[in-house]
């Protein structure tokens, strides 16, 4: 598949959503951190918000929500335009089904890790998924060192992907920059969530491309960013 590059709004100006949502139209789509200040110790935005955005920008929404109970509230999500919706293994009482909720209400379901979270546990449920998502920094707030202690973990998610011949995308969170994107890539990331490295740059769409062509560079044979973004689904 093509990599993506999903610039995070954590890192925009929140009082400029619209005009911050438009200055990464060429991004592959737009992630959007959902926090309670429960499951993470942080507070940002809930289902007004994400429809809001979405009436604000033709970029697919990719929200990743660190809450508690996102068996209740995660269906909410894709009936607010969603794309692509993220829970923890963590929170989910029922990952199976809330997977499957997702997806049946037409978006992409994901599954996201804490980075003491291993991969295997999950292997069974990973033919419900569309997507997971390894955090490569401790949830909650953005700005934070990349962990390259995560890279083996993204290694065995990526095996275990193509043990069951599964066309998983698999997303990195967390510390992805220019320095650090190509490492992602080489242990088998397609999808890189930038928060800072984009909205802290002074050409944030120029950014996004920039990244795009160093996590193809990291692997032959992968779409770089002049074939443009990919699709959402």
């Amino acid at each position: 598949m093509a990599l993506q590059i999903n610039p995070s709004i954590l890192s925009a100006d929140f009082s400029r959503l619209a005009e911050e949502a438009k200055a990464v139209e060429g991004a592959d789509w737009l992630h959007v951190d959902v926090m309670d200040n429960h499951f993470v110790p942080n507070l940002t935005l809930g289902v007004p918000v994400v429809e809001a955005l979405g009436k604000a920008t033709d970029t697919p929404l990719d929200c990743h929500l660190m809450i508690e109970d996102p068996d209740r509230w995660a269906p909410q999500y894709v009936e607010a335009g969603a794309g692509s919706v993220t829970f923890h293994a963590e929170a989910a009482a029922a990952p199976v089904r809330l997977a499957r909720e997702i997806r049946a209400k037409g978006a992409r379901a994901s599954m996201a890790l804490k980075p003491a979270t291993p991969i295997d546990p999950y292997e069974d449920l990973l033919p419900e998924l569309d997507m997971v998502l390894v955090m490569t920094v401790e949830p909650g707030f953005g700005g934070q060192a990349f962990l390259d202690i995560m890279l083996p973990k993204i290694r065995r998610t990526r095996e275990l992907i193509s043990k069951h011949g599964l066309e998983l995308w698999l997303q990195v969170d967390g510390g992805v920059s220019a320095s650090t994107i190509e490492r992602c890539a080489e242990a088998g990331a397609d999808v890189f969530v930038a928060g800072s490295a984009v909205y802290g740059a002074e050409d944030p769409a120029k950014a996004v491309r920039e990244l795009r062509d160093l996590a193809g560079q990291a692997i032959p044979g992968r779409r770089r960013a002049e074939d443009g973004p990919a699709t959402a689904r």
